[in-house]
């Protein structure tokens, strides 16, 4: 990273490390193009701020303009919870794992190379969703070149990997190398997790420390087609010590649904979601669409999820849940909880 950075420009880099909102993200970047400071030492990041700025344009405009058509969105909008992307090889059933999770109806076929533009869906756990986006596999007979720039959106990964193929013992590093060169890093260590996996960020890691654009993801890998294999733990405990690969592991199956009913509910763990409902002063908590933070967010976090100008205008909160006692008066700084109720006055 050039040195001699301006307070401004590092102002700008953390509002785009911050947001996934990418229209928000093209802001922050041509803010960091506007305060970057003019000189040699910084052509090369002036050069990268610039690409990506055009990149994300096109994208959010429609995707490039060819014979008047726009191409397929590459750039998929966060909603939900989180955005989860699956990546891994060839054939390893990521589309079958999406449709059975999503029930989006994603094409899944018995032959490689099926998905070749992102695919959205949406999978239920209780009151919330999870944004789980199908990706194309990850191989080098099948360059994806776009990829970094679909994965800078996401909050966590899910490595899909075929259990019953021998082959897939040397898959899970190649799929990181890939990826590395596009600047992304898979890696063991979730938010809320017990870090039981270590923070595996080994192997295929070319992502160099102060990178604004580097994308480091929490992976679960994700060993489908379990039901092919007669010790799935065991083959799993395998795969991870040959391939060295820690990653926190579920065995699942695409075809009977094994494992897969667990899945909502670990990723809402690891990543330490946290529900918060908000009541109008007077009115029933409405606790049909409950905003979503993380382990540590505060009361301000949700005045500004509400609106932007309300966190400025926030004085106090009202609050009944796990963080307090009912109806007790909190500050914009105070750490909510899962379940909370929180009525805001401005």
């Amino acid at each position: 990273m050039p040195a001699n950075l301006s307070p401004e420009y590092k102002a700008a880099e953390a509002g785009f490390r911050a947001t996934r909102e990418p229209r928000e993200r093209l802001e922050w970047l041509r803010e960091m193009l506007r305060t970057i400071p003019k000189h040699k030492g910084t052509e090369h990041l002036q050069a990268d701020i610039k690409a990506r700025i055009k990149d994300l344009g096109e994208q959010l405009e429609g995707g490039k303009k060819g014979g008047g058509h726009g191409g397929p969105a590459l750039v998929i909008r966060p909603e939900g919870a989180a955005q989860i992307a699956l990546v891994g090889p060839p054939s390893a059933g990521k589309s079958a794992l999406h449709a059975r999770l999503t029930a989006s109806g994603a094409q899944a076929a018995p032959y490689p190379f099926t998905t070749q533009i992102p695919q959205p869906g949406m999978m239920p756990h209780e009151d919330i969703h999870f944004q789980l986006i199908d990706l194309p596999p990850i191989a080098p007979e099948h360059p994806v070149p776009w990829i970094g720039s679909t994965l800078q959106t996401a909050d966590a990964a899910l490595l899909v990997l075929d259990l019953s193929d021998p082959a897939d013992l040397e898959q899970p590093q190649a799929v990181r190398s890939i990826l590395g060169v596009r600047r992304v890093t898979l890696h063991g260590r979730w938010p809320a997790g017990d870090d039981a996996a270590g923070d595996d960020v080994t192997g295929g890691d070319s992502v160099a420390d102060g990178d604004p654009f580097a994308v480091r993801l929490p992976t679960l890998l994700l060993a489908n087609k379990a039901d092919l294999v007669a010790d799935a733990e065991g083959e799993i405990q395998a795969l991870r010590e040959l391939s060295g690969v820690s990653f926190p592991a579920l065995a699942v199956s695409a075809e009977t649904g094994r494992g897969l009913g667990e899945l909502a509910l670990w990723l809402f763990r690891h990543l330490g979601i946290v529900r918060v409902y908000t009541k109008v002063p007077g009115h029933a908590v409405d606790r049909q669409r409950p905003f979503t933070l993380r382990a540590g967010q505060t009361v301000g976090d949700v005045a500004r999820l509400v609106h932007g100008e309300l966190a400025h205008k926030l004085r106090y909160a009202r609050l009944w849940g796990p963080s307090g006692f009912d109806g007790q008066q909190v500050g914009p700084e105070h750490r909510l909880a899962d379940g909370d109720v929180v009525e805001l006055h401005t």
